[in-house]
């Protein structure tokens, strides 16, 4: 049965990992993935117009998990610092099962002389940490979105080298790395902008008079708490 335009894009990235799993990322060539497919090189061509291009429709699947995880009432009932360690954590499981593989695609980028592939890898972790700031609903702005970006992508690249190295049952150091790398980000941010969201609005409760004090507390919130409410989001 032919496969629709989707399932044969799809069918193409799953050739070219399993080929890698085989032999490693540098040994795969468009023509194997063509022959295992039983399709031409012009028919890959439609859908990526490089090896490369590939790279970053395995790390589209990763995104798109993280994305979906962040769809469910289960997920608006963590804390702010649990749904950020879900969402990294997601992402990183989308890839566990050909870590291998993924380790040799970061590695292909990081050779030197290939600044035509490690810009655009540049944008890539920009793009992934910007559904992840999506997922997790952060509207921050100026100053203070800058901060929370560069945060959360220094935390996000560190535990993503750790994982590529963890030999622990389930990454359970993986885990952990992450937790401490975000309760270490919460206590910065803390110190930095003081009361959180939560515990400003909890006191004005009972205190009508400190609307003042809530308008502060919404622009400084830090990294880890939310800013705004969260009030959509599918069952699951």
């Amino acid at each position: 049965m032919k496969k629709s335009k989707p399932e044969l894009r799809e069918a193409i990235v799953d050739t070219a990992v399993a080929i890698a799993e085989r032999s490693s990322w540098e040994a795969v060539r468009l023509f194997d993935v063509a022959t295992e497919l039983a399709i031409s090189l012009d028919d890959i061509r439609i859908y990526f117009r490089e090896k490369e291009d590939l790279v970053d429709a395995w790390f589209d699947r990763a995104d798109s998990q993280m994305l979906k995880a962040a769809e469910t009432v289960e997920f608006l009932s963590l804390s702010p610092r649990e749904q950020l360690h879900h969402l990294i954590i997601t992402w990183l499981d989308a890839l566990a099962a050909h870590r291998k593989v993924t380790r040799q695609m970061i590695g292909a980028k990081l050779e030197p002389g290939h600044l035509h592939i490690q810009i655009p890898a540049v944008m890539r972790i920009s793009r992934t940490v910007q559904w992840m700031r999506e997922a997790a609903q952060r509207d921050a702005t100026f100053l203070r979105r800058a901060l929370e970006e560069t945060a959360l992508t220094t935390i996000y690249l560190a535990t993503f080298v750790y994982w590529m190295r963890d030999e622990s049952e389930n990454f359970q150091r993986t885990r952990d790395f992450l937790e401490q790398k975000l309760q270490m980000a919460e206590s910065l941010d803390r110190l930095m902008y003081g009361t959180s969201h939560k515990e400003t609005t909890t006191d004005s409760a009972a205190d009508p008079g400190s609307a003042p004090e809530i308008s502060a507390a919404i622009e400084s919130a830090p990294l880890t708490e939310p800013v705004t409410s969260r009030t959509h989001a599918k069952s699951g």
